[in-house]
């Protein structure tokens, strides 16, 4: 048995979840770490640890979720964050305050939003081609060469439809391609525009996952980073840059074939998320039930 009570792990059950959340997460970031270490960069993977606000540290730490009571001699980690409950410690009060709230409201209906749209397969992944749309000499990877000349780049862009539906891919465009763009999505619209299909959807589940870090079983927000992860790999051999002396093989979306394969790896990795985000309602609705 894993449980003495409804809602409370034995401590040797959560002991083992805890051992093996660190030893995944470990595995995990080894490379971050180990090219830190070296003072080395990786333009792929290094997003995931620069772009979203998320220490390693904070990834590692381990909670059951809330309303999960932990039979325990002592606080497993972080003292802060517990309190103790009918029969054992568990999280916190304070940790479900009014923000975390307004939070779990936001990141659910969002949520519920994607997963009730039908997913979207036709961007091709041009988002990054339009962040070097008519400026490929004021590219965010400026050291890695793109694999088309900059014209042949931006007659990409021209020669297919923009259909960007997320905001923090879109921000990131060129003055010349905002235009080309079939929607114009800003903050407010998120909850209207965000579907399943879209890669950037897929790893802001990380995001999410990690804003109510210590509310929601850790395991989970393991997940959302390891799927957020093989996303972006997928989102940068999309990409109008030459990655393959990282052993990065290019989708080449400027040729049918490319954009075959890209909407099948669109679909796979939609496919993951599914359950992942599924999750995720879970917890936002076990949060503020209270």
């Amino acid at each position: 048995m894993s449980t003495i009570a409804e809602n409370t792990l034995a401590q040797a059950s959560w002991l083992s979840r805890r051992a093996k959340h660190h030893a995944r997460v470990d595995g995990l970031t080894e490379a971050r770490r180990l090219r830190a270490a070296a003072g080395k960069a990786h333009p792929v993977e290094d997003f995931l640890f620069t772009y979203y606000p998320f220490r390693m540290g904070a990834l590692r730490r381990w909670s059951p979720g809330w309303g999960v009571q932990l039979y325990a001699e002592s606080a497993p980690e972080g003292e802060g964050w517990w309190q103790l409950g009918a029969t054992g410690l568990c999280v916190s009060e304070k940790e479900r305050d009014v923000t975390a709230l307004k939070l779990a409201q936001f990141i659910r209906n969002l949520c519920v939003a994607v997963a009730g749209r039908p997913a979207h397969h036709g961007c091709f992944g041009l988002h990054e081609w339009a962040m070097v749309y008519r400026s490929a000499e004021a590219r965010r990877h400026a050291s890695w060469s793109l694999r088309l000349s900059p014209a042949a780049t931006d007659a990409v862009v021209e020669s297919m439809p923009v259909r960007c539906t997320h905001f923090d891919a879109f921000r990131f465009f060129t003055a010349d391609a905002r235009p080309l763009n079939r929607l114009q999505p800003d903050l407010d619209s998120r909850i209207l525009n965000e579907q399943p299909g879209c890669i950037h959807v897929t790893m802001d589940l990380y995001k999410w996952a990690m804003k109510l870090r210590q509310l929601i079983p850790s395991e989970l927000a393991a997940d959302a980073f390891d799927l957020a992860m093989e996303a972006r790999r997928v989102d940068m051999r999309a990409s109008p840059y030459d990655f393959s002396a990282l052993d990065f093989k290019p989708i080449c979306i400027e040729t049918a074939e490319g954009r075959a394969e890209y909407e099948v790896e669109q679909r796979r990795l939609a496919a993951l998320a599914a359950p992942i985000r599924a999750q995720l309602i879970s917890s936002c609705d076990r949060i503020l039930a209270g």
